[in-house]
């Protein structure tokens, strides 16, 4: 019997692009776990492209290296937090939606605590630079948010605005910079659901203006 082969049919650009395009975020997936773990540091382009399932010359051929993941990264994160609250939200939405964009990508959160930390490096002293400007803009935007609900009497006096957003980014970030207190102190795992509705509905009641 003689066996007919049929040849393979070549890619078409776009079926090519498109797998690319999911390498990348292969690529960038695995960075985040990497970065979360290990700081900018400590991680390895060997042990990202590990997670990922790449061969580690592909980091530097979409990305330049860990720098430019990073970069890319850091991107991704600002354009997201630009829009994680819709206008209107009510202060248990806001807290809602901080505490699920924290905790449902725990590495995610992890690398915001490492920049936090000084841990991530930028190519550019003009990029850190705009980075920290930008930063700066959406604490004076997030407190003017503050303190506008507490014109509202939705948020209490008793503190300052700025001292009731740092209140609130302190217990929303406990679970992922202080897990085992967080275990120790509520009794549960640090990421689980329950444990995300007692931190919501505490600091709702915490942050909210007191009624007679």
């Amino acid at each position: 019997m003689i066996t007919v082969m049929t040849p393979r049919r070549a890619p078409r650009p776009e079926e090519r692009g498109m797998a690319a395009e999911r390498t990348r975020e292969r690529i960038l997936e695995a960075a985040v776990a990497e970065f979360g773990a290990r700081g900018y540091a400590g991680a390895r382009t060997a042990g990202i492209a590990a997670r990922a399932g790449v061969n580690q010359q592909l980091i530097s051929y979409y990305f330049d290296g860990k720098q430019g993941l990073l970069d890319e990264l850091r991107r991704r994160w600002q354009e997201e937090e630009a829009v994680l609250v819709q206008p209107g939200a009510s202060l248990a939405e806001l807290l809602a939606a901080c505490l699920d964009a924290t905790l449902d990508r725990p590495d995610w959160a992890r690398l915001v605590v490492w920049q936090a930390l000084g841990d991530c490096p930028f190519t550019k002293a003009d990029d850190q630079q705009r980075f920290a400007e930008a930063q700066r803009s959406r604490m004076a935007k997030a407190e003017e948010g503050m303190s506008l609900r507490q014109r509202a009497g939705e948020v209490t006096g008793d503190v300052s605005p700025g001292f009731a957003l740092l209140v609130a980014y302190a217990v929303i970030f406990a679970p992922i910079t202080m897990p085992q207190f967080v275990r120790d102190i509520l009794g549960g795992d640090p990421l689980s659901p329950a444990i995300r509705d007692e931190i919501h509905s505490q600091l709702v009641m915490l942050l909210s203006k007191a009624r007679d």
